[in-house]
């Protein structure tokens, strides 16, 4: 078999990127050598790999700087209505391969690289990824802040700089096992530290009621430091900036202790304020009351407030003095988009701001804070929701809960007005949630101190309307929208595979990279012949190197003309990997039972982390690496089934795993996922999804053709009706012989010999606790496993559907995403107005 093309090789052949001027590649060449020379430390004359890196990102990161002061210095003349997207969760993987492909610098770098004698790729693996977020939520604010770069917005990212990012994952006897992500050990070259604009953060204390007005005393304050990264759009030389805080003591924290001469413990009490930004909670759709959360999402609130206030007083036309005293414009030049309830303390710090120093009084603070800030729900899961208990507020943020009953008695009192006696009603919308303890529901207080709620796809924005905030709906449906979700095709086709993006260049040209839904041209090539071949050609070389580097890395050798069944996502029972471990089990079973058969040819991918916490998710890791030493180790079996467990999935695994899959698993329970975007990645990257009618599934069977994808199970509304009726897994159970067989098998050890008991919380779970009703999908999903694989013994057919798929993904663009949320949300525009690269003078 002939040894595919490496990328840096493919990117020789292309135009995609841009072609590599001369002149480009001798200034890259000369820059890399002076940060070269400069980074070497003095008694050290022969570089490590990491020294080359270090000298290639900061000769990329001068390319980037220029942009980064001229994007800022045109945001400050034109004054525009600037977009803070506020996150305790941004994921955003590796920066200089997307940098290199936003400044179209990609082919001048891997030339001078090559000419230096060095290999690009090799180079681009030494980055650790910045791991500043779960899944999800995290990766989804990346895909955005390039996305808003791209279409010329004002927009910025704020967050916290974790010193640990999500854990690294390690699988030991099958165990999922944590170690900490020490990503900073070798120091960032992307971010700036500004210690010029450190922000003080108060906690603590109690609340005065002068004649002066109300006063928050007596405070503990920790200092906000900012970390500026630079977030490039796609050659428009427009950079935006993400600016995440870091906790610093102050220099007179605890002090006075040093008057009675313990200066040494003071000194050592400083970690207790530095640690709010120590570490990123690694829990994924579920909710936490840990107080040291609860001061990281008021640390990232107070500190970026203070920040937007600054820059909303100070920016008009060159001035630098404070000029703007009246805020009535605030909403006409801020817009804060909430990303799911974490910086809900938003609402109540804005209105801190605006009557207690502001001076404001309430209705004329509460109308501004209301147009300001929008709020976007990630879920529906009870489990997820943050409920905070009032006690725990009381102590750190005693200001705040006065706000908040003043906030939730306002509110009760216009329902109240709308319905009058409906008791349960107020109950039921109130912010404050009786019980012991008493809590404070973050969602409610988002939607009523927000002009926009959004969910993050048709069918999750309905389930909100219907259900979790049904009563609001009623009162103010105006307020609610949908935003489906969207991934950036920059990262997700162009950077991640390059293969595919060229042959779609060389039919469509390269527009659809800044306008996804060109891609329907490739509709008209549907049943063009070459084209098929070409595309088929592409997803080989791509599963070749990815099983060369499982092979190099996990030491597993797969057999690349296998169907490649891909899940990976995080461990979680409504994601239902368990629904995926009984196909595999049922599929060994038949091959055990009838070996002479002919049989596709599977290897099944899984990967994902489990929040360490998760009892089940754990133990759901150990169940699927025991199905694998069973399977893989089967003589019976040989390469017709292959079970890989991925180990610490994350962005740059995602980057090399998705262009590779075949099959693409998405098989949670209808109306629990609330849109998914690993989803639109596999799409737009030539896999074919399998997946229940769930999340933005929905709108990719709607683009696509639901006979474009393999859609299975129970629809939203059968699952409804099973709730209401009850749900009995022991029906099926008894039922469906294979389904016995595969559940018999775990209950009785035979995939744990050593340790027979090993998965009775499993089973048990299965048997009489599911929530997410994995028997009930079980028939219908091995029944449309078995059209997949009569489909797979098609080549030509099953490549037509991927082009099929690829050419209906356009939808599925974040920028697509944003363009709505700046129109529908934030009342602006997006610009397609380059910004005169730095060379060229300003007029």
């Amino acid at each position: 078999m002939a040894v595919p093309l490496t990328d840096s090789e493919k990117r020789k052949q292309i135009s995609v990127r841009g072609i590599a001027g001369l002149g480009d590649v001798a200034e890259i060449r000369k820059s890399f050598n002076r940060h070269l020379h400069f980074t070497l430390v003095k008694d050290r004359n022969v570089a490590t790999p990491r020294d080359y890196y270090f000298a290639l990102a900061h000769t990329v990161r001068d390319h980037l700087v220029g942009r980064w002061i001229r994007t800022q210095q045109y945001y400050y003349e034109k004054d525009p209505k600037r977009i803070y997207y506020l996150s305790l969760e941004f994921y955003m993987g590796r920066t200089l391969q997307n940098t290199m492909v936003n400044l179209g610098l990609q082919n001048a770098c891997d030339e001078a690289i090559y000419q230096l004698g060095l290999d690009l790729e090799e180079l681009e693996e030494i980055e650790e990824d910045a791991g500043l977020g779960n899944g999800g939520l995290g990766r989804l604010a990346a895909c955005f802040l390039d996305s808003m770069a791209t279409l010329g917005l004002a927009a910025y990212g704020y967050g916290i700089r974790y010193e640990f990012g999500i854990f690294n994952q390690k699988i030991v006897n099958g165990w999922q096992v944590e170690e900490a992500d020490d990503w900073l050990r070798y120091g960032n070259p992307w971010e700036k530290a500004r210690p010029e604009y450190m922000i003080p953060v108060h906690f603590y204390g109690r609340v005065d009621h002068t004649p002066d007005g109300v006063k928050w005393v007596d405070t503990q304050v920790v200092l906000a430091m900012p970390y500026d990264t630079p977030v490039p759009g796609y050659k428009n030389n427009t950079v935006n900036t993400m600016r995440l805080w870091s906790a610093k003591a102050p220099n007179d924290f605890n002090l006075q202790e040093f008057n009675v001469g313990d200066y040494i413990e003071a000194v050592l009490d400083r970690n207790l304020a530095e640690n709010i930004s120590r570490v990123l909670y690694p829990n994924d759709n579920f909710f936490e009351g840990k107080e040291l959360r609860l001061k990281q999402e008021y640390f990232v609130v107070a500190a970026t407030l203070q920040d937007i206030i600054r820059r909303f007083k100070s920016s008009k036309f060159g001035c630098r003095d404070p000029v703007r005293t009246c805020f009535e414009t605030f909403p006409d030049k801020v817009s804060i988009q909430l990303n799911d309830t974490h910086p809900a303390l938003s609402i109540p710090e804005l209105m801190r701001i605006f009557t207690d120093i502001e001076h404001m009084d309430w209705d004329k603070a509460w109308d501004i804070t209301k147009r300001t800030c929008a709020y976007t729900n990630h879920t529906v899961l009870p489990e997820a929701l943050e409920r905070w208990p009032v006690y725990m507020f009381e102590k750190l943020l005693p200001r705040h809960l006065e706000i908040i009953y003043s906030i939730n008695q306002k509110h009760l009192d216009h329902v109240a007005t709308l319905f009058p006696g409906d008791v349960d009603r107020l109950r039921r919308m109130s912010v404050i949630e009786e019980g012991d303890p008493k809590r404070i529901n973050m969602a409610h207080l988002c939607v009523i101190g927000s002009h926009a709620v959004n969910g993050v796809a048709r069918i999750h924005s309905e389930i909100v309307k219907a259900s979790i905030f049904k009563d609001f709906y009623e009162i103010e449906p105006e307020k609610f929208q949908n935003k489906t979700n969207g991934i950036t095709p920059r990262r997700w086709l162009l950077l991640c595979n390059p293969g595919l993006s060229d042959v779609i260049v060389e039919r469509i040209g390269e527009d659809f990279l800044t306008d996804l839904s060109q891609l329907k041209k490739l509709l008209d090539l549907v049943d063009d012949e070459a084209f098929i071949r070409d595309v088929a050609k592409v997803k080989q070389e791509n599963k070749q190197k990815f099983s060369a580097y499982l092979e190099e890395h996990y030491k597993v050798k797969i057999n690349p003309s296998s169907m490649f069944d891909v899940h990976v996502k995080r461990i979680h029972e409504y994601k239902r990997q368990l629904l995926n471990c009984l196909h595999i089990i049922t599929l060994y079973n038949r091959i055990r039972k009838d070996p002479k058969k002919s049989y596709v040819p599977r290897t099944v991918m899984i990967g994902g982390k489990a929040a360490p916490g998760y009892h089940m998710a754990k133990m759901i890791i150990k169940l699927i690496t025991s199905i694998g030493d069973v399977v893989n180790n089967d003589p019976y079996i040989g390469d017709r089934l292959k079970v890989i467990f991925l180990e610490n999935y994350r962005v740059s695994l995602a980057e090399k795993v998705i262009p590779a899959a075949d099959l693409s698993e998405q098989i949670s329970t209808a109306g629990t996922e609330a849109s998914g975007t690993g989803n639109m990645k596999f799409m737009l990257n030539g896999a074919l999804t399998i997946g229940t009618m769930d999340g933005a599934n929905v709108e990719m069977a709607e683009e696509a053709g639901e006979d474009n994808l393999f859609i299975f199970g129970m629809r939203v509304e059968d699952v409804e009706a099973m709730d209401r009726k009850g749900y009995n897994a022991k029906e099926y159970y008894d039922r469906i012989p294979e389904l016995k067989q595969a559940i018999d098998q775990i209950a009785g050890g035979f995939f744990s010999p050593n340790d027979p008991g090993c998965f009775r919380d499993v089973v048990n779970m299965l048997m009489y606790h599911d929530r997410f009703k994995v028997f009930a999908d079980y028939e219908d999903y091995i029944k449309c496993q078995g059209k997949v694989d009569k489909l797979y013994m098609n080549p030509r057919e099953w490549t037509r559907k991927v082009i099929r798929n690829i050419a209906c993904s356009g939808k599925f663009s974040s920028d697509r995403t944003i363009t709505e949320y700046a129109r529908e949300i934030w009342g602006v525009e997006p610009s397609a107005v380059k910004i005169p690269p730095p060379n060229i003078p300003r007029e």
